[in-house]
């Protein structure tokens, strides 16, 4: 089985990726770090329900990585807008073998203390034009979620559109049971409701 874990908002830089979120949720990002292999930096948001929140850049000041960088980054252009959603597994290398060849392959990541195991496509870019789910696996008890401060924001419901969602949904339907997450035919989108101090708010 798979866990809904967290929700990537990318942007050209991180300012805009971070200015996009704490605009359309009303509540401030926290500091985040950077990432070794892939060159990225982030700004962090807790969640309620142990998720969390991570806008996501390349950082300029990091040199380029020997390989494509996870989340299609490299590809990435235009406004910030919510590019992936990220499930946990107790175990990365059996999740894959049940998932067709595009999901990735594993690579070994370490900020800090928090260590994880993440599936990532040779190219950077997930099945469904990056509408599927990326796979991470954390080793340890170190989790980012139980760090971040608690601002009243959680995801209500999660939708994820493309052309084959009702294939994506079947591939993914013996995995994954959550009833946030909702699959519906459009043209490639994810959005999130997320209450919050302010209301509810549509981020996408």
């Amino acid at each position: 089985m798979i866990t809904f874990d967290h929700i990537a908002v990318a942007g050209e830089t991180l300012a805009a990726a971070t200015a996009h979120v704490e605009a359309a949720l009303g509540v401030p990002l926290q500091q985040g770090g950077e990432h070794a292999v892939f060159h990225t930096h982030n700004t962090l948001l807790g969640l309620e329900d142990g998720l969390y929140l991570e806008a996501i850049a390349i950082n300029p000041d990091a040199p380029a990585p020997d390989r494509a960088r996870w989340f299609d980054l490299d590809r990435f252009a235009g406004s910030p807008r919510l590019t992936n959603w990220i499930c946990r597994c107790d175990d990365l290398d059996t999740t894959l073998a049940q998932l067709p060849e595009g999901f990735g392959a594993p690579v070994d990541l370490q900020r800090g203390d928090l260590r994880w195991r993440m599936a990532v496509p040779h190219d950077g870019i997930l099945p469904y034009d990056n509408c599927a789910p990326a796979l991470i696996q954390w080793v340890g008890d170190a989790h980012p979620a139980p760090r971040l401060t608690q601002q009243g924001c959680r995801i209500e419901a999660f939708t994820v559109r493309h052309p084959e969602a009702e294939a994506m949904a079947a591939l993914l339907a013996p995995l994954l049971a959550d009833p946030r997450i909702t699959f519906e035919a459009g043209a490639p989108q994810l959005s999130a409701q997320i209450a919050t101090p302010n209301g509810s708010a549509t981020l996408c």
